[in-house]
């Protein structure tokens, strides 16, 4: 089992940055691949980052690349998304995901992550 809890969502102005933090507890962090989804009301969870558990393997979702950046800290077994340039259309509940299947290459597909947050809340005002 792999419990994840997320951290640093709120409410920021257009334009201004912000830091989720996703603490992960239960089973060894650095056998993990962690990914970033999203949701927006009304809207299908999407696909933001991830990382592969090297550290060294790295997917964006276009809608945010060059304005978010996915990386972890295995020994304080935190996954980060730093995220500058936000703009409104980045409000969304941010989940945390844990995929141990030890695959090499992070999945970009919720279906490929076991075990999931419950959510931090990023809203972007205009």
């Amino acid at each position: 089992q792999v419990q994840l809890v997320e951290s640093g969502g709120g409410l920021v102005q257009a334009g201004g940055p912000l830091r989720l933090s996703c603490a992960a507890s239960g089973r060894t962090f650095s056998s993990l691949a962690m990914g970033w989804f999203r949701q927006a009301p009304g809207k299908e969870r999407e696909f933001v980052a991830a990382i592969g558990w090297s550290g060294d393997r790295l997917s964006y979702a276009d809608s945010v690349k060059g304005r978010f950046t996915i990386s972890r800290a295995n020994a304080k077994n935190t996954v980060y998304l730093q995220m500058i340039s936000l703009k409104p259309e980045d409000t969304a509940v941010y989940y945390c995901a844990a995929d141990s299947s030890g695959r090499l290459f992070p999945s970009r597909g919720f279906m490929g992550y076991d075990y999931w947050g419950q959510g931090t809340q990023v809203t972007v005002s205009s």
